[in-house]
């Protein structure tokens, strides 16, 4: 079967004041990338949908599943690594804002809460999960740069935990063999951005 992995669109930045997680919306900008995305996909097969519980990945899947008519299935095993985090700050915004930061957060490989390793095996784990309930088919997963990282790692076989930056809405595709293989076929493919072009400059990823 064959695995696509995208990355949300952009969403808000957002705190709250209770401490409870920040689950933040897409941004104007982000719903039409979402849309992009989903006329981008239009063109091919596509026989199921799942998407992270995180409303930036259910919001992106909305519109793909729209023109597929396909049913959004949730899978918890997707959502980030910061799922449970009081705020969410667009990379790019933390970079125009607080750049020694993000120099700091990209020098650290990106700071990880937790342990890394129970990380990547919820998220393979779930894939996995996805995978032998779809034996054949294409299946589309929106979900985040850290996910897409911990998979690709995994299947790579390395120790570092984010290999690349994943841009919003970027696809990223697996191939997955009944006998137990696992392959990478393409990552951060932005043929949905206008003109073919790819992203605008200076866009970040996990």
């Amino acid at each position: 079967m064959e695995l696509l992995l995208v990355r949300h669109a952009l969403p808000l930045r957002l705190s709250t004041t209770d401490g409870s997680p920040a689950d933040p919306p897409l941004s104007e900008e982000g719903r039409e990338q979402a849309r992009r995305l989903a006329r981008w996909l239009e063109r091919e097969p596509l026989d199921a949908l799942y998407s992270s519980p995180l409303r930036r990945a259910l919001e992106t899947a909305e519109p793909l599943a729209q023109v597929r008519g396909l049913e959004t299935r949730i899978e918890p095993g997707v959502a980030e690594f910061d799922a449970e985090a009081p705020h969410y700050v667009p990379l790019e915004e933390l970079k125009a804002t607080d750049y020694e930061s993000w120099r700091a957060l990209v020098a650290s490989g990106f700071y990880l809460e937790g342990d890394a390793e129970s990380f990547r095996a919820t998220v393979v784990g779930a894939l996995e999960g996805v995978i032998a309930a779809n034996p054949g088919m294409r299946v589309a997963v929106v979900c985040h740069g850290g996910v897409i990282n911990a998979w690709a790692s995994h299947i790579l076989g390395t120790q570092r935990l984010f290999l690349f930056e994943p841009v919003y809405t970027g696809v990223s595709r697996f191939l997955a063999a009944s006998s137990g293989e696992r392959s990478v076929v393409s990552l951060n493919e932005t043929a949905q951005w206008p003109g073919d072009a790819g992203p605008p400059p200076g866009l970040p990823g996990t």
